[in-house]
């Protein structure tokens, strides 16, 4: 109680934004996923990437009446120092390409005047289904089975809750290192040891091109989130070229104009891009970047790893965090 009230105090009184005016200026990137009316009814899929449509409508308005909010474009610009940005500039972005991007996120985005970046996972586009974490949480979290063997020798209880967590991350270690026919026949294999394929009940939609095509059309940007959405980090060379160029390749083709945009997964391990990422990313003519790693965007930064905030669960804490960032303060 007393930590919420001098967070509520630093920012009605200003004070925050006036330390800010003494830090060097920089632009705050957000990464959101899903949004849904009750995003707990996907927690057995998705985990706790949804925000709520009460939420996020909340948050995008706070955006667009105490910030000033920038598209992805104006930040590359920003880095380039082709650009000034207004004061306290926050851009938004979703990764995955769920289907309530363009159904519920969008309609919000639109009225309140936020633009976004959507990065689109390619083959979970064009097959309609959901990325690899959430059939592998759905498979380890709602079996009835009591053990799974690893692939070598190793066995896993999944007695308790805990257990196939533990499960379920060391599966994540393994197949986000793999990528195209090779992750698929990973997850199809744990999906048909330990329990049947997510239901049509519970399985996230994902986007179609149409939903695509009209975000672009509306004025979003429209970038790329691999193929498959392994951690690039791990890839051989020719599986992370394909990642990179395929993706944009397609969506290109999909969208009938170039794409310039890319996002990397994090689904599991350390780091999720390097410099070996970051000059593949260059030669297939990427212009930006955005990456997990936490922090404010800068003149000069890199636009092929820039770094994103995550979103609080509440409209205050997102506030206190954009407060946080601005003056230059780890959350």
């Amino acid at each position: 109680m007393g930590k919420d009230w001098i967070k509520q105090a630093l920012t009605a009184t200003g004070a925050m934004r006036l330390a800010a005016r003494f830090n060097d200026r920089g632009a705050v990137i957000l990464m959101y996923h899903s949004v849904r009316d009750e995003p707990q009814r996907a927690a057995r899929t998705l985990g706790g990437i949804s925000h709520s449509t009460q939420v996020f409508r909340g948050q995008m308005e706070l955006i667009a009446r105490k910030y000033s909010p920038v598209s992805l474009g104006d930040v590359l610009r920003f880095v380039r120092e082709e650009k000034d940005l207004p004061v306290r500039p926050v851009a938004v972005t979703f990764d995955d390409g769920y289907a309530d991007n363009h159904e519920v996120a969008m309609p919000i985005l639109n009225h309140v005047g936020v633009p976004a970046a959507f990065y689109v996972t390619v083959d979970c586009v064009e097959n309609k289904k959901p990325p690899w974490p959430a059939r592998l949480r759905y498979a380890f979290h709602e079996t009835t089975k009591m053990i799974w063997r690893e692939t070598g020798s190793q066995t896993w209880e999944l007695k308790t809750a805990a257990q196939r967590e533990s499960a379920y991350l060391k599966a994540c270690d393994e197949c986000c290192q793999l990528s195209g026919d090779a992750q698929e026949r990973f997850v199809a294999g744990i999906e048909m040891e330990l329990s049947p394929a997510i239901p049509e009940t519970d399985r996230p939609r994902m986007m179609t091109w149409d939903h695509v095509r009209a975000l672009a059309k509306a004025g979003h940007l429209m970038g790329s989130h691999t193929m498959t959405h392994p951690n690039m980090a791990y890839l051989g060379e020719q599986d992370l070229r394909r990642e990179f160029a395929e993706s944009k390749r397609k969506l290109e083709e999909v969208l009938n104009s170039p794409v310039i945009h890319f996002s990397y997964p994090c689904p599991a391990l350390s780091p999720h891009w390097t410099e070996r990422t970051v000059e593949m990313s260059r030669q297939i003519a990427y212009q930006t970047a955005v990456t997990a790693d936490g922090g404010l965007v800068r003149r000069r930064d890199n636009p092929l790893c820039l770094r994103r905030i995550r979103p609080t669960k509440e409209v205050s804490g997102l506030r206190w965090n954009l407060e946080c960032a601005f003056v230059g303060r780890a959350m």
